[in-house]
């Protein structure tokens, strides 16, 4: 025993948390901008966050089923904010031209017209293409991205439908033959409102996925296109393989907790929801994009249960 508290007391200052690293912190100006571009006859609209930082890391952005790059707003500027330059990718087939024009009481039927295999195989496409785009536009004389990306250092996020784009980028199998759409240029992923699959097990989906994740989801984030639960998602992170991965739960949290977009206006929103997603997703990123040792410190410190609420549930193995 006497050795055991040696070897904790030597060990606790190892693990304390840099008092002066504060995730939630936006110390760098910010820029947008609004471009696209195509592949094969399909046209990728994009949004740019960019920080002062340059050359800085790149995040890419995939909304879910029905939205656009307008999307994530909170997201894209407070990471930019932080040195990152945010990449919201807009999917055409299945954005919000799918709604926009249409009658409501038609609506839902056309969301869940446009959640299909198609829309998801169009959406695997768009990333390593957009990926290649960027890398062009980094080399380009006189572009307003020349030189302002790190592209060796890429992470990529998404909520709900963009969190399956994610997992499928990030190294996810799918169906009975265990097709994948792996972008091996992606170093750390987050998914926001995380899917199983429909088909096989979460085992057999997650298994070999060894790059950085983080998952968030809520006690309420239950989906009305596709059958998702509150517990089918947590599915995901407990099939993932130890190492460098990490859950949170919020309390009551909604679908549209993790979106800027909500079904039933703002008020119903848990105000702090937003301020754990962006501290949380922000150490995370600083730890494996940005590489700061001051960041894994603070994200494996008793820092991120600090900002939760009674219920909150905050889990990394």
């Amino acid at each position: 025993m006497k050795v055991f508290v040696i070897f904790l007391t030597l060990l606790l200052p190892a693990l304390a948390a840099d008092p002066k690293y504060d995730p939630s912190r936006r110390p760098e100006k910010t820029e947008t901008h609004l471009t696209s571009f195509t592949y094969s006859d399909r046209e990728v609209p994009l949004k740019v966050y960019l920080p002062a930082t340059k050359p800085a890391p790149v995040i890419l952005l995939s909304h879910g089923l029905g939205g656009s790059r307008e999307v994530g707003t909170y997201l894209g500027e407070h990471w930019a904010a932080r040195g990152y330059v945010v990449v919201a990718m807009q999917h055409p087939g299945s954005d919000s031209a799918v709604w926009e024009n249409t009658p409501p009481a038609r609506r839902l039927a056309a969301m869940k017209a446009a959640a299909s295999t198609e829309s998801f195989l169009n959406r695997t496409r768009d990333v390593p293409a957009t990926l290649d785009q960027l890398s062009k536009w980094n080399r380009e004389e006189k572009h307003f991205l020349e030189g302002r990306l790190n592209l060796k250092k890429v992470g990529m996020t998404g909520h709900s439908f963009g969190a399956v784009t994610t997992q499928a980028a990030s190294g996810q199998s799918f169906g009975p033959v265990g097709a994948k759409y792996t972008d091996k240029r992606i170093d750390a992923a987050l998914a926001l409102s995380p899917s199983a699959p429909r088909m096989g097990t979460a085992e057999k989906a997650f298994s070999e996925i060894e790059l950085p994740m983080m998952l968030m989801t809520g006690t309420k984030d239950k989906s009305m296109i596709g059958g998702a639960t509150p517990e089918s998602r947590r599915e995901v992170y407990a099939a993932l393989p130890s190492g460098s991965k990490y859950e949170l739960v919020l309390k009551d949290g909604e679908h549209m907790a993790f979106s800027d977009r909500t079904l039933r206006g703002k008020a119903h929103r848990n105000p702090n929801h937003h301020k754990i997603i962006l501290a949380l997703s922000s150490a995370f990123w600083d730890a494996y994009l940005a590489e700061k040792p001051e960041a894994l410190k603070w994200l494996e410190s008793t820092q991120p249960e600090k900002l939760l609420e009674p219920g909150d549930l905050w889990l990394s193995k």
